[in-house]
């Protein structure tokens, strides 16, 4: 059964929602509630995968967009991804122990 969390990119831009993609780190923001007008743009210059920059200022305030990707990483964490990064491994302090050193 396919992850109903996961989407293709031409999938994503034709659903509304906050989108990452792990492997590029790029955050993708699909909003389709603004309206433009359309006579503004000659559509006989545009084809269908055209995308028009309209700002490069980011319409999210960071600290809403933390606070999302925070409650995601909280809920979606694998098992045992709760543990303290500086703490070493029980695995590595036994060693140790045998080794005389700590």
């Amino acid at each position: 059964m396919a992850d109903p969390r996961r989407f293709e990119l031409d999938e994503l831009l034709n659903r509304p929602g906050t989108y990452f993609n792990p492997q590029t780190e790029v955050l993708v923001i699909v909003d389709d509630s603004p309206e433009l007008d359309a006579e503004i743009f000659n559509m006989e210059e545009f084809e269908g995968a055209d995308w028009v920059l309209i700002s490069d200022e980011v319409p999210v305030e960071e600290d809403r967009r933390d606070e999302l990707l925070q409650t995601f990483q909280t809920h979606h964490a694998p098992e045992g991804a709760g543990a303290d990064p500086d703490e070493e491994p029980e695995e590595y302090e036994e060693e140790q122990e045998e080794l005389g050193r700590e």
